[in-house]
């Protein structure tokens, strides 16, 4: 039972602690901070096991008698008060900076996407108005049973503008190694670039209501014709424009809904 977590299964490997395969620009910065804090939670972990079993060694009854009950060294007082303080700095400088690098701004994006959250799916919104090829807005729309699918053009600066109709919720795809709430009456934003063609799983990470874990959605990161292709298809189907406010009804859903990343 100890070691049930343990097994080789699900996209994690070993050599990344846990992490999924990566599918950002901004994934090596949220890498080596993780890495380093397992580094330091295993360094600090020895020392401390090292300690107390120094002190059992060390300080185990050797003689009949009460021992001493009270003993005092000002110095290794200080140093594991101090000691404390001076591991949560370190840390705090490093995700700090770890922190800012993820969530620098691209001066001009190449593409912006407005995410739209809803009891319980999410829509598409992009603004490709700039694009020569395509030269308006489209969207896709999903519900529980038909996710949308967003689509993204590998190698190229991504925006996303994140809005909500109804509660809190929070868009996350594990493959970015970043998330970010989704709150109503307020626009958060994200800028990223796809590194890694394939299929990678999104999901709502805030929970929000009944069907919160039917809120996935897949991401597929495409080259730049098979993006515009999907693009030119929404226009087809006529699913162009701004995407208009959704309503605040939510849909029960009429069967389990699946994660299937890499589908």
């Amino acid at each position: 039972m100890a070691l049930a977590g343990c097994a080789h299964t699900g996209p994690g490997l070993p050599s990344r602690l846990g992490l999924p395969p990566a599918a950002s620009d901004r994934t090596p910065y949220t890498h080596h901070l993780w890495i380093g804090a397992w580094i330091a939670a295993f360094g600090v972990g020895a020392a401390v096991w090292g300690m107390i079993v120094w002190c059992v060694i060390r300080y185990r009854r050797r003689k009949p008698g009460v021992p001493r009950q009270n003993r005092y060294n000002l110095p290794i007082e200080i140093f594991y008060t101090v000691t404390p303080f001076i591991l949560i700095g370190v840390l705090f400088y490093f995700t700090v900076l770890a922190q800012d690098k993820v969530q620098a701004r691209v001066e001009r994006p190449d593409h912006t996407i407005t995410v739209v959250a809803q009891k319980w799916n999410w829509s598409f919104n992009y603004q490709e108005q700039n694009n020569p090829d395509i030269g308006q807005a489209v969207w896709e729309s999903g519900t529980i049973e038909h996710p949308a699918d967003l689509y993204l053009p590998v190698g190229q600066s991504v925006r996303f503008n994140l809005k909500s109709v109804d509660v809190i919720h929070s868009f996350w795809v594990p493959a970015f190694y970043e998330k970010l709430d989704v709150v109503p009456g307020r626009n958060n934003s994200l800028d990223l670039t796809p590194t890694k063609e394939g299929v990678f799983a999104g999901k709502c990470a805030e929970l929000c209501g009944t069907y919160h874990s039917a809120m996935l959605f897949n991401v597929h990161i495409v080259s730049q014709s098979e993006y515009e292709a999907h693009l030119k298809s929404l226009v087809a189907r006529g699913q162009t424009g701004q995407l208009q406010t959704l309503s605040n009804t939510v849909a029960v859903p009429q069967r389990p809904a699946t994660e299937q990343e890499g589908r």
